[in-house]
């Protein structure tokens, strides 16, 4: 028992929840909860005003009147439309994905990019600092190829995949590229390959990460898109708010953050020292996730098909540390952080990846918001300002 009334320990915080102890420690990993060391060093004190209030927040509905067919979490799996997408990410391609989410068919469909709008997406970056991120120039492309587009307003479900369809090709095609490919028609994990990585190609590798991150049901930055949908805002304005919305480092940034203290293990040589490091000032990057206690599918399925090396070691022994130490698992932005490190790709190259494949969800969130009353989110707030 916590000596102290207001302090609670790891088990009793637990047994409030209604959790097993290792999914409180992925709470305090994702900065849903905070806690702090006891006075022997061996456990964990959580201020009972904050357990209060997670659970208050549990309690809280945020996303009312929203009914999705596009994705499953469930004891552990995510399912696409009732496909395993962990499967999917070894057999299918991602422009098939794409199309199952989108019309509930598992087809490849050729994305093919329009000469004029890869022109004008290559003149508009081109003004931004050598310093700008993927993410970055991808709002600037999406933006200008919308501004292109005398029919972005239609919104019948034909045009939004074709909409979808140029769009993600040109989101991938007018970033700079690393090394000159081929003219021959390539698909989106080339196409992105060649933009992110000067090293040997593995295309199935990428185009497994692209799949494993289409969809996450009402994620924060799909939350975004579905409310732009819902106002009867454009394809490519969903997109923007799903970029914005994806732009911190607690969603589609968190893998950069994954990405430094993966390449500080690898540097020093020394993982746990490396984690213990970022114990003392926070949550453990790219570990824990509330909806996966028992570990992120995603990042299983995608470290499995990293080759062996130097970097996927250092990532193994992480992950066990964190496995025995603290009972949390790696999630997909771990997952991400191996998967750009091994390839020599830049630290921000996993947030660029999150959100092209991202895109995919967002689209198809945003077809099934197209199908519903318009602007019916409009919740109150509960003002709490000086009285008039």
């Amino acid at each position: 028992m916590a000596a102290n009334p207001h302090l609670m320990t790891t088990e009793q915080v637990a047994e409030r929840l209604g959790v097993k102890p290792a999914t409180v420690y992925a709470y305090v990993s994702r900065g849903l909860l905070t806690s702090r060391r006891n006075a022997d060093g061996k456990g964990s004190l959580f201020a009972k005003p904050d357990v209060d209030a997670f659970v208050a927040g549990r309690k809280r509905p945020t996303t009312p009147g929203i009914q999705t067919g596009l994705t499953l979490i469930k004891d552990g799996g995510l399912y696409y439309r009732g496909h395993d997408a962990c499967a999917l990410a070894r057999t299918a391609s991602f422009e098939a994905v794409a199309t199952l989410l989108w019309t509930g068919e598992l087809e490849h469909a050729d994305l093919v990019p329009q000469e004029e709008l890869l022109d004008l997406a290559a003149r508009v970056i081109a003004p931004l600092p050598p310093a700008a991120r993927g993410t970055d120039r991808l709002r600037v492309i999406v933006a200008a190829v919308a501004a292109a587009d005398p029919l972005r307003f239609d919104t019948t479900p034909a045009a939004v995949v074709a909409t979808g369809r140029t769009m993600l090709v040109t989101m991938a095609s007018a970033l700079p590229r690393t090394r000159i490919a081929g003219k021959h028609r390539a698909g989106l994990a080339e196409i992105l390959w060649h933009r992110l990585s000067a090293a040997k190609a593995n295309y199935h590798l990428l185009n497994a990460a692209l799949i494993l991150l289409a969809d996450h049901d009402l994620a924060a930055s799909t939350l975004a898109a579905r409310v732009a949908a819902s106002t009867r805002a454009h394809p490519y304005a969903v997109v923007g708010a799903g970029l914005a919305a994806l732009d911190g480092p607690l969603h589609g940034a968190a893998s950069s953050l994954a990405h430094a203290m993966l390449s500080d293990a690898l540097t020093s040589g020394d993982p746990v020292a490396t984690i213990t490091g970022r114990q003392r000032v926070g949550p453990v990057p790219g570990f824990g996730h509330h909806l996966y206690p028992d570990g992120d599918p995603r990042a299983t399925t995608l470290i499995e098909m990293i080759s062996d090396g130097p970097v996927r070691s250092t990532a193994t022994r992480m992950i066990e540390a964190m496995r025995t130490r603290a009972g949390i698992h790696p999630n997909i932005d771990f997952a991400l952080a191996t998967l750009t490190l091994t390839h020599g790709m830049p630290p921000d190259a996993g947030e660029t990846i999150f959100a092209v494949g991202r895109t995919a969800g967002w689209l198809a969130h945003a077809l099934e918001e197209y199908a519903d009353r318009p602007s019916r989110f409009r919740p109150s707030g509960q003002y709490s300002g000086r009285q008039p």
